[in-house]
Parts: C-alpha cells; sequence; structure tokens
C-alpha cells in the first residue's frame, strides 16, 4: 500500500487596479486582445518597471492571513526561460528571498484535521495567453504583466480532498481579504500539484514527484490527484520507477498527459533583476497591515457557534463568503443575538433555496437584512406562522418590498381568533369520522391530519399549534 504525498502551487490573479511593473489597466477580462498593453508589459528595450505598492501590500496582507513571517529584506529575480508568451524572454519573479514564508493553514475533512505548511508567498508578474487557431498560434498580451501571488505549501496533504478542500478555504481566505476573485474558471486562481507515493507508514520524503498541471476547477483537482494517485500506484506496483515529468490533466479523457520532462531551478538561470532595487518591509508597514486584517472564515466560524449557538455546519455555511456573513451578522444585529439560530436557519433554508433557483448572490437580494429581520419578528409574535412566513419571504424577494406590506395587502395574517378556530376544528372532527377513530384508538398521526385539514381550509393562515390544542380537547369528549 502506498500513501499519496502532495504539495500545491497556486498562482493567484491580485485584484489591483494596474499591472505589476506598469500603469496599464489590469482589468483585462472582457477586453479586446492587446489592448491594454505598453512598451513595459510589451518587454520592448530600454524600458524600466516600477513596483507596483498596492500588490506588494495584498502580498503582504495574504502572508499574514496565512500565519507567514514577513522577512525585512526581499528582492526581485529574473526567471529566463523562452516561450512566446514571454516578451522579454525571462519572468520577473523572486527565488531565494520571497516576501512571505513559512505559514500554514488547517484543512478539515471526514478523516479529520491536517495543519498544511506554507513555504513560501512570492510576488511575479503573469505572462501573455496562447491563443490556438486551427494550425496557428496568437498571443494576447493583456494579461502579460498582471501582479501574480505563488503560494507553495510543503508536501503536507494526503488525499485528492485534502488538497480541494486547502483550495477552498485559501479562496475564501482570498476573498475575505479582498486581494482576488479566486475564480478559478476566470483564471484569477491557477493550481499545479507536485505528487508522488511513499510506502504506507514511511516518513521518507520521495525524492521523485510528478507535477500535474491544467487544474482549472476544484473538480478538476479531485479528479486529477485521485487519477494520478492510482497511475503512480500501478506504475509502482508493477515494479517500475515513477518518472519525473510535468503531466497535463485532459479533462474530457479524465486522463493525466506527459507534457514534458520536469525543471529543475538551475534551468530558469535565476539571478537579481539589475533594474529592481531590493525592498525593505518595517515592521511599523507590516503592523499597520495586520492592523487592517478582517475576522477570517474560520474565526468567524467559530464566534458563530460560542455566540449565537449554531452548529458548526451552520456556521461554516455562513462564514464562508464574507458577503454572506455580512448579512448574516447585519440581520442578527437587528432581530438580537437570541435570533441568530432562527436567522440562520431562515438564511441557509429558505432564502438559499431563493438565490440558488434564481441565481442571485447574497449582494443582490432586494430582502434586506432589516426586512428580514421584520419577517422573523413577525413570525415569532405570531403575526405569520412559519409556512406563511416562506410564502411572504418570496413575495419580498421578487418584489423587495417589506413583509408588513405584503401580508396586509394579501390578508395574510395569521389566524389566532380562539371562536374560529374553534369552529374549523370542529368542522374538520365532523368531516373526517375516520381519523377520528383512529385518534381514539391510540394512532396520535390522526390529529395531524386532522389539523393538516384545517390549515388546508385557512390556505396555511392558521395557528397550527392553537389548532391541534383545540382538536385534541374535543376529541378527548
Amino acid at each position: 500500500m502506498y500513501q499519496p504525498v502532495i504539495g500545491m502551487e497556486v498562482h493567484v490573479q491580485l485584484a489591483t487596479a494596474s499591472k505589476m511593473f506598469c500603469g496599464c489597466s489590469a482589468d483585462y477580462a472582457s477586453a479586446p486582445p492587446n489592448t491594454h498593453t505598453c512598451p513595459v508589459c510589451l518587454g520592448l528595450p530600454g524600458v524600466l518597471p516600477v513596483i507596483n505598492r498596492k500588490a506588494v501590500e495584498f502580498s503582504l496582507m495574504t502572508g499574514l492571513a496565512l500565519g507567514c513571517t514577513v522577512p525585512e529584506f526581499t528582492k526581485w529575480d529574473r526567471k529566463n526561460y523562452a516561450y512566446p508568451d514571454l516578451p522579454k524572454g525571462y519572468q520577473i519573479s523572486q527565488y531565494d528571498l520571497p516576501l512571505t514564508i513559512e505559514g500554514h493553514l488547517e484543512v478539515h475533512t471526514e478523516l479529520g484535521s491536517r495543519r498544511v505548511g506554507i513555504r513560501r508567498a512570492h510576488l511575479e508578474e503573469d505572462t501573455g495567453k496562447l491563443i490556438h487557431v486551427g494550425d496557428r498560434s496568437l498571443i494576447d498580451f493583456n494579461r502579460s504583466g498582471v501582479p501574480l501571488l505563488e503560494i507553495v505549501t510543503d508536501p503536507d496533504l494526503r488525499s485528492a480532498e485534502e488538497a480541494r478542500q486547502y483550495l477552498v478555504k485559501l479562496r475564501g481566505i482570498l476573498r475575505y481579504l479582498g486581494v482576488s476573485s479566486g475564480n478559478m474558471e476566470e483564471g484569477a486562481m491557477r493550481c499545479e500539484a507536485n505528487i508522488s507515493l511513499r510506502p504506507e507508514g514511511s516518513s521518507v520524503l520521495p525524492e521523485a514527484y510528478v507535477e500535474v498541471k491544467n487544474l482549472n476547477s476544484f473538480r478538476a483537482v479531485k479528479q486529477a490527484l485521485d487519477y494520478e494517485v492510482q497511475r503512480q500506484a500501478d506504475v509502482l506496483g508493477r515494479g517500475e520507477r515513477v518518472e519525473r515529468v510535468t503531466m497535463g490533466w485532459d479533462e474530457a479523457r479524465g486522463v493525466t498527459v506527459v507534457q514534458r520532462t520536469k525543471e529543475e531551478a538551475h534551468d530558469y538561470r535565476y539571478f537579481p533583476d539589475p533594474d529592481l532595487p531590493p525592498l525593505a518591509v518595517s515592521r511599523e508597514w507590516v503592523d499597520q497591515l495586520r492592523s487592517r486584517l478582517p475576522e477570517l472564515p474560520g474565526a468567524r466560524a467559530a464566534r458563530f457557534e460560542v455566540e449565537l449557538g449554531l452548529s458548526a455546519a451552520d456556521a461554516a455555511l455562513l462564514a464562508d463568503e464574507r458577503p454572506m456573513a455580512d448579512y448574516f451578522e447585519a440581520v442578527v444585529s437587528v432581530a438580537g443575538r437570541s435570533a441568530g439560530r432562527e436567522a440562520a436557519n431562515w438564511i441557509t433554508g429558505a432564502l438559499f433555496r431563493l438565490m440558488n433557483d434564481t441565481g442571485i448572490a447574497i449582494e443582490d437580494t432586494r430582502v434586506s437584512p432589516e426586512r428580514l429581520a421584520e419577517l422573523l419578528a413577525m413570525v415569532a409574535a405570531g403575526e405569520v406562522n412559519v409556512t406563511t412566513g416562506r410564502q411572504v419571504l418570496e413575495a419580498m424577494f421578487e418584489t423587495g418590498r417589506s413583509g408588513a406590506d405584503i401580508v396586509r395587502e394579501r390578508g395574510l395574517s395569521q389566524i389566532g381568533d380562539a371562536a374560529r378556530l374553534e369552529a374549523l376544528a370542529a368542522e374538520a372532527v365532523r368531516g373526517n369520522p375516520g381519523a377520528v377513530e383512529d385518534y381514539r384508538a391510540g394512532k396520535e398521526q390522526a390529529a395531524k391530519f386532522l389539523v393538516g385539514q384545517v390549515m388546508r381550509a385557512t390556505r396555511g393562515q392558521a395557528n397550527a399549534q392553537a389548532v391541534e390544542s383545540i382538536l385534541k380537547r374535543i376529541l378527548s369528549e
């Protein structure tokens, strides 16, 4: 039996207004090819790069959020290789003195928790994009020079699912910080995996590993790594040696395929970039950035559990994305902490369903936190029951109007008048002699059936608890 040994390399496009070393707009996603370029990002002779301060700040904030150390001195290096989408013939990156080092991230799966070491998080510039059309390859340099943060883990992951969970949690942190959209389908977060196998129970790291590229979704990561684990196990099972190569994930066929032999660091002939000065990071700057860090998803979920009594699953679900967590907290701030669990139930239930059915994000919903809190108060006060409350929420979601207005205009107030409920209960008893007989024979469920008849007759507006109480009194007479 073999144990997977997996490390991840994630390239994160930082959400800066301009590129890493020039003033070109970094918002190139929908622009025509080669319209966001200048002599610097096209690598024309005689131009000089200028460091993007915001990209450095975003990188430092990310490193701090991952528990990294920030060295006081860092520098820029040239990573030399020849490829059509690299106009200068080298990429400005960082090699031996990165911006942040030695952090960690906890991941959780059904098998338990794992602490994943973050070896480094360093800045570099993105390359252009090759577009293959028939037998020709075209190049779009709009992406060239966009700031990239490369986050490299230690080989601490032990399964494809752990790798997927690591990426999900990392993306959540990036979004909380506001440093990147983390959208893998748009290329804002691109990942590669280094994977090898060792005998079960061994603590020795294998010398050779395989790099897997073209992982453009969480699903692709899981499928590709599961496939590669089995492929390497089959190779070792035949008594053969796993070659150190770079593989690509072919999603259409569901297989990894060899792309090239794996490069070593010396293949890139790293050396300090003579056009960029080393960067000294003051402790004051680091402390200032640390003070700006938001409460991160894990800490926020833990607080939801302790302060509001939420289940671990609901807390994690609500804390996962910052806009959703902010919305939930805004509801609780109006409704009161005692309504925390009820607010969580309504948001993760009825509101999530409406959002999923329509594709509307929480930032765009017409149901403001204040109006949802108002609806919860109406349900708690007995003005409407839960069933009617869900109908009201649907109308609020569609129109943006307040629940109170909708209830008043549609006559949806809960029926709590004792005399009317008494008459409705008596009518249900007279019209369903079989259920009455079943109840008196000891079948408690028959009472629920009769309650349902009253609720149907009132279109769900009767106070169900009051109806059940009246019915049981009548049936016991």
